[in-house]
């Protein structure tokens, strides 16, 4: 017999209880690269539902487990919400295709083993420690389920001075020097508009996730993986942060200038902006003959690229004048066919009725259990025969706990009933 709070553990015996683990009870063999495997998800926020939504549009069942009485905390961040859905539209944004359950962890630690015997992947982003606390850290999940990627989402890891502080995406910005960099020249440090650097660590860690499914397939066993913002904010430095490493070169604020090659910014028009970036002289060559310039081919100091960052303030001086003499339609008709990338600056009412964007329809529609109509942004990924696609809405705080309680545990329904009263379950 498992050994479960006193209230309920004499009313549950496991050794009729068969481990399948792959019995996934969402996904059929549709061609989902991921079809069949489940994933046991404890994350909240961003980063973590961002990773998970990942891996359920691949096919991956995903039993998000939550707090009973609150839920994810995204669920309450807004306004905005969508009348007659009480979550906010942030929850919506990276919760679809996930089943909810909600478990007391303290409480429910042992349901939280049964489902993890008979899962592929559990994801956690607590900070480190606390899951250890409640018997749930990788070494305790790994004796009951040698076969699981654990896979671990911190704010700064588990080793250092910060390994202990609670992580957010603006902090790790911060703290990892995007901040310092984005902004307007002489201004002051800017967040980007998106938490990029969690919506980074859910695709670093959604990547390692399946490395680490495909070494088990040799290996037979599971891992430990350990995914943090710092990290990652680090890792997505690029040649910023080897500029500094190699020629001890210090990062400043450009707006939407680009250090290393001029003409690459976004220029103010009769109505907006269009950003424009020269990646090769032939490029800067083709844009002056489409802008009538072609008199400033022949000045040295704007030959090359090295010569033009050279003389930037002068060269752009001259560009943005000129791009103020017409709209943004009218730029978009005169770099018809042009040799260099080209676009404007759009609002998001222009983002999703752009027509490239409608053509991709990259936006779907999913019908809420509450009978509304919710819109997401589907996968940016396509497969040539595999299905990567948004399959159901996200979940209401609690939805399936009797389904995955049934299905996946073979619990009866008094068995469920005294979890409720017991307040172990919701």
């Amino acid at each position: 017999m498992l050994a479960l709070v006193p209230k309920w553990s004499k009313l549950r015996f496991l050794s009729n209880i068969k481990n399948q683990r792959f019995s996934c009870t969402s996904t059929k063999n549709d061609n989902s690269p991921l079809a069949g495997i489940r994933v046991l998800d404890l994350t909240r926020i961003i980063a973590g539902p961002y990773c998970t939504m990942i891996l359920g549009d691949l096919g991956a069942e995903i039993l998000k487990v939550e707090k009973p009485g609150t839920g994810d905390e995204a669920r309450t961040w807004g306004p905005p919400f969508i009348e007659g859905i009480q979550d906010a539209t942030y929850f919506l944004s990276i919760n679809r295709n996930k089943k909810s359950i909600c478990i007391d962890l303290k409480q429910g630690k042992d349901i939280i083993y049964e489902l993890a015997k008979k899962s592929d992947v559990l994801i956690e982003n607590y900070v480190p420690g606390k899951l250890k606390k409640l018997g749930l850290g990788y070494e305790d999940v790994s004796k009951v389920a040698p076969h699981l990627v654990y896979c671990s989402m911190t704010g700064y890891g588990y080793d250092g001075p910060y390994s202990s502080r609670p992580g957010y995406d603006v902090i790790a910005a911060s703290i990892g020097g995007l901040m310092h960099m984005t902004g307007p020249k002489d201004g002051a440090p800017c967040k980007v508009g998106v938490a990029m650097t969690d919506v980074t660590t859910g695709l670093y860690a959604h990547g390692a996730i399946l490395a680490a499914l495909y070494q088990r397939t040799t290996t037979n066993k599971g891992q430990w993986i350990q995914c943090n913002l710092l990290s990652t904010q680090l890792a997505s430095l690029i040649n910023i942060g080897s500029n500094y490493l190699n020629v001890g070169k210090e990062a400043t604020r450009w707006g939407s200038e680009h250090e290393s090659i001029v003409p690459y910014e976004a220029f103010p028009t009769k109505d907006g902006y269009m950003t424009v970036g020269t990646g090769s002289d032939l490029q800067f060559l083709d844009l002056l003959k489409r802008m009538r310039l072609t008199e400033l081919s022949e000045i040295d100091k704007y030959k090359n690229n090295k010569s033009r960052v050279a003389n930037r303030e002068e060269l752009l001086a001259i560009l943005r004048k000129e791009f103020k003499m017409k709209t943004n339609k009218e730029w978009e008709v005169v770099f018809e066919g042009a040799s260099f990338p080209y676009g404007p600056i759009n609002t998001l009412k222009q983002v999703f009725e752009d027509p490239h964007v409608k053509h991709t329809r990259m936006v779907k529609e999913l019908e809420h259990s509450s009978g509304k109509t919710v819109k997401v942004v589907g996968p940016a990924v396509t497969y040539s025969y595999a299905v990567n696609k948004v399959r159901s809405a996200p979940p209401t705080m609690g939805q399936h706990t009797d389904e995955i309680l049934k299905n996946i545990l073979n619990y009866t329904d008094k068995e469920i009933q005294t979890l409720k009263k017991c307040k172990i379950v919701q």
